[in-house]
């Protein structure tokens, strides 16, 4: 029989001043490469660094991080199977798992460092 999957887009806006977050699912198939999207502005906020983590978003950085940029090319990768295949110079920061196992389900988190008090782009997908 086969499985149906529908892709669900949440997005929370914060109160004024805080960060704004969002949420986004992602369904793929074992075997089959998978993209998680995140983008930035980078007319409004130049490039940056940003990163890449399994589970919630913590206050700075990425827990359990998979891979994150300098802004202008990967500087740390926890594995091959993670790539950012987008313009990282053009703010497309996308996350690609190649050949996706069961065991990559779960939550990740992007991060983009903006400079400032709360002022990161955050998503979890």
């Amino acid at each position: 029989s086969k499985t149906q999957y529908t892709a669900l887009l949440f997005i929370t806006l914060p109160p004024p001043g805080l960060t704004r977050v969002s949420a986004l699912t992602v369904c793929g198939s074992v075997g089959r490469d998978v993209t998680l999207p995140c983008r930035y502005s980078v007319r409004d906020h130049g490039v940056t660094t940003m990163c890449w983590g399994r589970g919630e978003l913590p206050l700075s950085g990425c827990n359990n991080m998979i891979i994150s940029t300098d802004g202008q090319r990967v500087d740390s990768r926890l594995s091959e199977r993670y790539q950012l295949l987008g313009q990282l110079t053009g703010g497309d920061v996308s996350l690609t798992i190649l050949h996706a196992q069961e065991s990559d389900s779960g939550f990740y988190g992007c991060r983009v460092e903006i400079p400032g008090w709360f002022n990161d782009h955050k998503l979890t997908v």
